[in-house]
C-alpha cells in the first residue's frame, strides 16, 4: 500500500512517498511535525494544519511536558493488537494480530525494533516494547546516559511511576488482594531491566496525535502487523 508522508515542520515541508525521504526532513528538527497517510488528499489536509508547541498537561495536572533537549537518549515505545482483548466482554483469538516497536534517538543515530505475535492483548504489547527497548539500550552501551521514555500506556506507566511494580513485588508479585497480576512474567523481566538504566525518566504522551516518535512507532508495529 503506498503512504504519504506530510511534513508540516521540518527542513523541507512537504508530501513525501518514502519513511527514508521523511526521516531526511525531521530527524533533528526541534519540534517536527509529520503523519502519515493512506491518501495524498488527507497528507495534503494535514499540512494545511497548525501546531501548538507549549508544553500540555492534563486538566488539573501539575505535570508538564518535558524537554527533549535535556536527555541524551529519547526513546518511544508502543504496542497495539487488532483484537478484542481490551473490550470489556471480549476475547483475544489466537488468530489476532498483535506488535509492538520502539525507536531510539541517541543524538542523531535512530535505532528501531519491532515484532508480532498471534493471540495476544494491547497491554501485553505495550510491556513488550519497553522491556525490548531496554534490552537495545544495554546491547548499544546507551544504558549509562540520560535517557527519557515517553509511551502512550497508561497501562505500563502507572505500573512503574505509581509503584504498583514496586508493590507487586514485595508481596513476591501479586497485587493486594492477592491475585497475580496479568502478564506476571513481562513484569518480572521489566522489574530486572528497569536498573539497568540509572538516570531515566518517564512520561506519557496522547496516542495517534502529532508526537512524531510516537507516531513512527505507531507507524512501525502497524507494519509489522499488516505483514503477519
Amino acid at each position: 500500500m503506498q503512504k504519504y508522508y506530510a511534513v508540516r515542520r521540518g527542513k523541507n515541508p512537504g508530501i513525501y512517498r518514502s519513511w527514508a525521504e521523511c526521516k531526511a526532513q525531521v530527524d533533528g528538527f526541534t519540534n517536527a511535525r509529520y503523519k502519515s497517510f493512506t491518501t495524498e488528499a488527507e497528507a495534503q489536509e494535514f499540512l494545511k494544519g497548525k501546531d501548538s508547541y507549549a508544553p500540555t498537561a492534563k486538566k488539573g495536572s501539575a505535570n508538564k511536558t518535558s524537554d527533549l533537549k535535556d536527555f541524551d537518549v529519547v526513546v518511544y515505545t508502543d504496542g497495539g493488537s487488532r483484537n478484542h482483548g481490551n473490550v470489556k466482554g471480549g476475547h483475544v483469538r489466537s488468530d489476532d494480530r498483535a506488535a509492538w516497536a520502539y525507536h531510539i534517538n541517541a543524538g542523531g543515530e535512530v535505532y528501531e525494533g519491532t515484532a508480532g505475535e498471534l493471540g495476544a492483548t494491547n497491554n501485553r504489547m505495550e510491556i513488550m516494547a519497553l522491556i525490548e527497548s531496554f534490552k537495545r539500550l544495554n546491547d548499544l552501551k546507551l544504558n549509562n546516559r540520560k535517557i527519557i521514555f515517553v509511551l502512550d500506556s497508561q497501562y505500563v506507566l502507572n505500573a512503574i511511576t505509581k509503584n504498583w511494580l514496586n508493590g507487586w513485588k514485595r508481596r513476591g508479585f501479586k497485587k493486594a488482594d492477592g491475585q497475580v497480576p496479568i502478564n506476571v512474567e513481562l513484569w518480572r523481566e521489566l522489574d530486572k531491566l528497569l536498573p539497568t538504566v540509572t538516570d531515566k525518566a518517564f512520561e506519557w504522551t496522547k496516542g495517534h496525535a502529532t508526537n512524531v516518535g510516537n507516531n513512527r512507532v505507531d507507524e512501525l508495529l502497524n507494519e509489522t502487523m499488516d505483514k503477519m
